[in-house]
């Protein structure tokens, strides 16, 4: 089968997906919506093909080693990465994207009739959906909608909102992470008779993830003590990441349980974590840190007792699952998504995610309950084995792929049209666009 991804090749979850599909050795074409290495994913064919802002990162690359503007880009960036600055980059985003979307399809639609895919995948709804979804005109869709993809972004503006109505009904496959979006999805327009799954968006969760142990050595790199009581955030600054809640909660907890430890992934160099952790004084008891490997934060999982999603959008956040896995226990946004795998009280704890209060009263509750956190990790790692076990989700995803081919192919919904009349492909899709 030769499957043509529409997706950010730099991104670990596409990259974790995708890379199976090669080693089963299908042919493999990425169309990636940011600039990326040319060997990104092994084994696939990458095509940089960046739209909506995707050809920015590569600016920012290019000048990565000169000195003073290199410094100003990263604190730019940085601040961009700050909750108020990065809601407003991605409000100006919403509007100008779906320009650049309109720009860019008759290229990739020319494109993708050059390459001849069996099926082409979209692993995002906003803008790769978007985008595939007017340009596909001869070979099955399958979409992949995230977390936040329905609940943050289609209802941002009524242009998102038409594309995202647009995209599901023209979409030949769907693929969710939670089952929330499944029923948003099928509200939105996505037809109920057509080939769906529920998987999480990486693929699943690696054998590693269950069987890691703490790693002295990357401990000690980041100064983190090894015998107190060690809580990890491993979300980094996002706009539905209630990160200020998480730093505010750490006074608190510290006022309870003195000798606990945080550590903060993604975090390292951001002027704003810096800023929190100076204001309110609790610069010895965290250490924020850079983006880490998937085994690097297994063995950060192995190693904390707790782990602390603030979050007030989210599907199914894969660090929520590889956490499960590598029996840390959960403390998590109550949102209806978390809640298809987290049961308040038996095996994690949610709050609201806002209320700094309400998230220092799980954490010391987790920590003072030994019994609540033993329980939990045997029952959690047998939920993740149960329903998000890597090699288990991808044998789904292969055949799910099967299933959209012969749906399609079966609804005899591709018309020979001239790839040169792009104004004939998906016209409502080009409408809302």
């Amino acid at each position: 089968m030769h499957i043509c991804y529409v997706a950010d090749a730099r991104s670990p979850i596409a990259k974790n997906w995708i890379s199976y599909f090669v080693a089963r050795n299908h042919q493999v074409t990425v169309l990636s919506s940011y600039p990326c290495a040319p060997d990104e994913i092994p084994g696939a064919r990458l095509i940089e093909f960046p739209f909506a802002f995707g050809s920015l990162s590569r600016m920012t690359r290019s000048d990565s080693n000169h000195g003073t503007v290199a410094r100003f880009r990263k604190k730019l960036l940085s601040e961009l990465r700050s909750r108020t600055l990065l809601s407003a980059f991605h409000s100006t985003r919403t509007w100008i994207a779906p320009l650049d979307v309109l720009r860019r399809t008759p290229a990739m639609s020319a494109l993708i009739d050059d390459l001849k895919p069996d099926i082409v995948h979209a692993m995002r709804l906003p803008f790769e959906g978007f985008i595939a979804a007017a340009a596909v005109k001869r070979v099955p869709l399958l979409l992949s909608v995230w977390g936040n993809d329905f609940t943050l972004f289609a209802d941002h503006s009524r242009k998102l909102a038409a594309l995202t109505n647009s995209a599901l009904q023209r979409a030949d496959g769907l693929h969710c992470d939670c089952n929330r979006d499944l029923n948003l999805a099928l509200a939105r327009g996505f037809r109920r008779g057509k080939p769906w799954r529920v998987l999480p968006g990486n693929g699943g969760v690696q054998e590693f993830f269950f069987n890691s142990l703490p790693d002295r050595k990357l401990l000690q790199e980041f100064c983190i003590p090894e015998n107190v009581p060690l809580i990890i955030n491993p979300r980094g600054f996002r706009t539905y990441v209630h990160s200020e809640s998480f730093f505010k909660a750490i006074r608190l907890v510290l006022q309870r349980i003195p000798n606990v430890f945080f550590a903060a992934t993604g975090m390292l160099g951001n002027p704003v974590a810096e800023r929190w952790v100076r204001q309110l004084n609790i610069a010895g008891s965290v250490r924020l840190l850079p983006t880490m490997s998937r085994e690097e934060l297994a063995s950060l999982f192995a190693a904390a007792r707790v782990s602390v999603s603030p979050s007030s959008h989210d599907g199914t956040p894969n660090t929520l699952l590889e956490a499960l896995a590598g029996g840390c226990f959960p403390i998590a946004g109550d949102i209806e998504s978390v809640r298809e795998w987290i049961v308040d009280g038996e095996n994690g704890l949610l709050c609201r995610p806002e209320d700094p209060s309400a998230l220092a009263a799980c954490i010391v509750r987790a920590l003072l309950d030994s019994d609540l956190r033993t329980q939990a990790t045997a029952a959690n790692r047998k939920l993740v084995r149960q329903r998000a076990e890597y090699q288990r989700v991808m044998e789904s995803a292969e055949y799910f792929y099967d299933e959209v081919l012969v749906g399609a192919h079966k609804t005899r919904i591709f018309p020979a049209i001239s790839c040169s009349d792009c104004s004939n492909s998906a016209p409502a899709i080009r409408k809302a666009l």
